[in-house]
């Protein structure tokens, strides 16, 4: 956690240094999602870069692949599954942004 009253403090120059942009938008994505205090977690920045570079991997793996990968009509059921639960997700969302 990032405080001052323990010394450990970053500037924002400082931490984007440290974490890049991205790093540091996910990180204090995570803070205040509580009714506690928000406190910058160094590890969650951490964790962040990581999960970012993974995915940079698999996107370069799936260009990559994309041939490879399988094409036609959606209408398995596991695609049915699929589009049924991102229907039910955008309902709730809608839901909740008419209230």
């Amino acid at each position: 956690q990032m405080s001052k009253s323990t010394g450990n403090f970053l500037t924002l120059t400082q931490a984007v240094d440290k974490f890049s942009a991205d790093g540091m938008r996910l990180a204090l994505a995570d803070a205040g999602d509580t009714v506690e205090d928000a406190n910058f977690v160094e590890a969650m920045a951490d964790a962040g870069i990581l999960r970012l570079y993974t995915w940079v991997e698999w996107v370069k793996e799936m260009i990559a692949n994309r041939d490879s990968l399988r094409s036609g009509p959606a209408n398995t059921f596991n695609d049915r599954v699929f589009a049924s639960e991102m229907n039910a997700g955008l309902m709730k969302t809608d839901q909740n942004y008419e209230k």
